[in-house]
């Protein structure tokens, strides 16, 4: 399989080609802005990395990359739970996240604002982020 290319925003890399009609669907919602925050992400649709999975990822992204989000049949089938694969303090641990609450995690991330934990530690019970409780 080849390297996943550097890209200067954080990658969203599909991994399931079973339905197309729902990939589009898929990137507007992840960049639809909330509020005045929006996700910056690069999207790569390649049948190259189909069925990859979040250990293989973390042995073809480029060296110093932090987090990834992978759109795969969950995502693509079940109201979009995107996958979000830290590759940088803990490579390879994994939450789901809906595309309403990326720009928190891409941009908080990006920026070394948050660690993956803290959004990683606040997934439902369904191991899904949905956003921090209000205060």
């Amino acid at each position: 399989m080849k390297a996943i290319p550097k890209t200067q925003n954080s990658l969203v890399l599909r991994t399931d080609f079973a339905d197309d009609s729902a990939w589009e669907p898929i990137c507007a919602a992840i960049r639809e802005p909330v509020r005045e925050f929006r996700a910056y992400v690069y999207f790569l649709s390649d049948p190259e990395y189909e069925g990859l999975s979040a250990e293989r990822l973390t042995t073809l992204v480029p060296k110093g990359s932090g987090q990834t989000f992978i759109v795969d049949r969950i995502a693509l089938s079940f109201r979009h739970p995107i996958l979000v694969v830290d590759l940088y303090d803990e490579p390879g641990r994994t939450f789901r996240v809906i595309p309403s609450e990326m720009w928190s995690i891409e941009n908080n991330l990006s920026i070394a604002n948050m660690e993956f934990h803290e959004f990683a530690d606040n997934v439902d019970r369904d191991g899904i982020f949905r956003g921090f409780p209000e205060s």
